[in-house]
Parts: structure tokens; C-alpha cells; sequence
């Protein structure tokens, strides 16, 4: 459906066309007629598949010249935060409206700035909303929008009582949005305490994210071994750009150091990085300035990288939701890409699970002089010992020293 025929009004229709968006995307079908009609919306879709202009662009075409803080965006990262607020400037560049952009770890003198001078839209992390809302900088009596984007990721943040808090400051005639690429029960609680008699959308988010779209690869290497194979296809694929997934800040510093040694162009992005570091990791990313992005998750929601050709999960991530996710930064607005997860003998069993909450199957490779040397994890008996291996002789003295062995003491 072409976007004229969703009554979205000349000035947004002509961004658009300037932007080169003549169809919409399911999503922003299925959205944008029922949240202009005030309707409430509980929608499941993948990162990736125009989400955010889904509800960023009726929010624009219901916005009044004459009050403040009309719509209310809560997100759970800073980098989301910062990239919806690069879309509402994007998609409303022929319209007169304030924004504020209001997270931690950025001055909040800025942010208090920018509500003083009558921001119309706020787009905001929990922790820093409330902040803003403690100081009274915050008036929702002009609210009528809000919404949830990435429910699924709010709460398994940890951000259930602030949204609790929230819920309790808000107005009562209010339309509320919530998104989320999956719908965990307490993502569906959360739904049914806020939503009213909401217009229902699923996109089949429990299917794997741009299957179509996606190449699923999945490497069984040994876990000493991975960095060499990272290098190994770095050279074979010469991927002009690569997010790496790794579980932790000490990891993405020292692989990124790694493969800079290498002759790579590689960079680290965790959250112990400043905000403004952050800022500027992701901007070079975006840019091509290097080559290689070594992430957590917390960069898992928020970027948005056009062309990104693959992604790799060095780690796995923690649940099958995050690998959602993590994949879904390739293969975005009808761009083909890879997602590559590296297997080993500890964590077999934990991809084996991802595969069944996505309903996969996925092929397992291996890599020509990188094959693994076990597939399974070693199997304990009963006594400590590894069943298959030969025993040291410091294993058998501490064996022998337990009570009831034959020759103990």
C-alpha cells in the first residue's frame, strides 16, 4: 500500500517522497490507520521492519502547535532513544516541532533546556524520565500519546517498577502504544494493564527474525579457537562492515584489541564507555570509518546500520529473545545480510534451545582447519573424574586419599 492512501497529511507525504518511501511496510500498514484514529495498539514486529515510523509518524500528524509534551516515548537504551529522536527530526523535517532527547549518562541541564522551551515529543530511558519527573521539569496534563517500543527488552532490563510508577503519573484518557518483538508473560501482563481494547497486530514474531532476508549460519568451533576463525573469515569474506556479539565489557575491549593487532579496523561499544564515546563509536560505524564493531548487548536494539552485510555472536546471547535482535541488524528494510553464531562444546546445548524457540533447525558447519576437537561437553562420573580421559598421577593420589577408597588411609 502506497503511504498517500493512509491519510497521512502533504507535508509528511512529501518528506517521505523526498526520502524515497512510496510503500509501506506491513507493519506501518497495519499501524498507522488505527493509531491516527486515537486507537490504542499492541503490536509484535521485528526490528527492522519500520517499527518506528509506524508510530513515530501518526505522533507527528496528530501534533498540536499549542501545548507541550503531547507524546511520550519510553525505550530502554540510550542509542534507541538517540535514534528514534534522528527519525522524528528526519520524518518531520517540514514541520515546526520541538524534541527532547532525555537520557543518563547526558547532561541534564540540556534536557531540563529543552522541556523548558516546550518540547512536543519526549523520547525517554525510565531511569531519566523519572528523574526529570522528580524535579518537576515533567507536566503529562498535555499527554496524549504513549508508547512502549521494545517492551519485551524494558522489562527484561529490569524496568518494571519505574514503568509501574509511570503508569500510576500518567492521565487517564490517554492512547497507549506498546511494541515488542517478542511477548514473554510478563511483557503480555504489562499489555493488559495498560492497553485498552487495543487493536492487535502480529507479525509472527516467534517465528526467527528475516528468515527470508537472514542467512543462518552456525560454525561449531572450539572455544580457545574462535578469535583465529574470526580472523580467518574477516579475510575470506572481506565484509566491508561486521558487529561482533560478545557477553561482556572485558571481552569486546580485549577482542577489539585483538583484531586491531591484526591489521583489522575494529572498535569496542559496552556501557562503560561515556555517552558521548558512545555516541561517536556509532556515528564512525555508521560512517565506515572502521571496519569492525565488537558489541554488547546493550547495542543489540539500537542500532540501525544501513547495508550492514553480518553479523556474529562470538557469545551467545543470553536468551532466544536476544538473539532475536541481535541477527535482526542485518538484513533490515529489504537488504539480504548473514548472522553467524559460533558453537562449542559448553554452549551447544544453550543454541539448541534458541533453535526451538524460533522453530529452526540450522545446518552445523565447520571450517576447514578450525575443526572442533569435541562436540559435546564432558561427561563427570560419579567419583569427579571425566569419563574418556586418561587420569594424572595427581588425580590418583587425590583418589586415593578419599575415604573408602582401598588404599585411603
Amino acid at each position: 500500500m502506497k503511504f498517500a492512501a493512509l491519510g497521512l497529511s502533504a507535508p509528511l507525504l512529501e518528506t517521505l517522497d523526498e526520502l524515497g518511501y512510496e510503500h509501506a511496510t506491513p507493519v506501518q500498514e497495519a499501524s498507522i490507520a488505527p493509531l491516527l484514529a486515537g486507537r490504542d495498539l499492541w503490536a509484535s514486529a521485528r526490528t527492522g521492519s519500520g517499527k518506528t515510523a509506524a508510530f513515530v509518524l501518526p505522533i507527528l500528524e496528530r501534533l498540536r502547535p499549542d501545548a507541550v509534551v503531547q507524546a511520550l516515548i519510553v525505550v530502554p537504551t540510550r542509542e534507541l532513544a538517540v535514534q528514534i529522536g534522528q527519525s522524528i527530526a528526519r520524518y518531520g523535517r517540514h514541520l515546526d516541532i520541538a524534541t527532547c532527547v532525555a537520557v543518563g549518562g547526558a547532561p541534564i541541564e540540556r534536557q531540563l533546556d529543552a522541556l523548558a522551551n516546550g518540547a512536543q515529543v519526549v523520547v525517554a530511558t525510565p531511569g531519566r524520565l523519572l528523574d526529570l519527573r522528580a524535579q518537576g521539569a515533567l507536566d503529562f496534563a498535555a499527554l496524549e500519546t504513549l508508547v512502549l517500543d521494545e517492551a519485551d527488552r524494558l522489562l527484561a532490563l529490569g524496568f518494571h517498577d519505574e514503568l509501574t510508577t509511570l503508569q500510576t503519573q500518567l492521565p487517564t484518557e490517554l492512547q497507549r502504544v506498546l511494541f515488542s518483538a517478542t511477548f514473554p508473560p510478563k511483557v503480555v501482563a504489562l499489555a493488559e494493564l495498560i492497553l485498552r481494547d487495543p487493536t492487535r497486530i502480529n507479525l509472527d514474531s516467534g517465528a526467527a527474525p528475516g528468515a527470508d532476508l537472514i542467512e543462518q549460519r552456525v560454525i561449531e568451533v572450539d572455544e580457545r579457537a574462535r578469535g583465529r576463525l574470526l580472523l580467518h573469515l574477516l579475510q575470506v569474506h572481506a565484509w566491508q562492515q561486521l558487529l561482533v556479539f560478545v557477553a561482556s565489557r572485558r571481552a569486546a575491549d580485549e577482542l577489539a584489541h585483538e583484531l586491531s593487532c591484526a591489521g583489522f579496523r575494529a572498535w569496542p561499544l559496552h556501557g562503560e564507555l561515556g555517552q558521548d564515546a558512545r555516541n561517536q563509536t556509532l556515528a564512525d560505524f555508521k560512517a565506515r570509518r572502521f571496519q569492525v564493531l565488537v558489541a554488547t548487548d546493550l547495542a543489540a536494539r539500537g542500532l540501525d546500520i544501513a547495508q550492514l552485510p553480518a553479523v556474529l555472536n562470538f557469545d551467545l546471547p543470553r536468551s532466544a529473545a536476544d538473539y532475536t535482535h541481535r541477527i535482526g541488524r542485518t538484513g533490515r528494510a529489504g537488504a539480504a545480510g548473514v548472522a553467524i553464531s559460533f558453537i562449542s562444546a559448553n554452549n551447544a546445548g544453550h543454541f539448541r534451545l534458541i533453535e526451538k524457540r524460533h522453530r529452526l533447525q540450522l545446518e552445523r558447519e565447520q571450517v576447514a582447519g578450525f575443526e572442533p576437537r569435541e562436540l559435546t561437553p564432558p561427561v563427570r562420573d560419579v567419583n569427579g573424574g571425566i569419563k574418556g580421559k586418561r587420569k594424572s598421577k595427581k588425580d590418583k593420589l587425590r583418589e586415593a586419599k578419599r575415604p573408602g577408597h582401598p588404599n585411603a588411609d
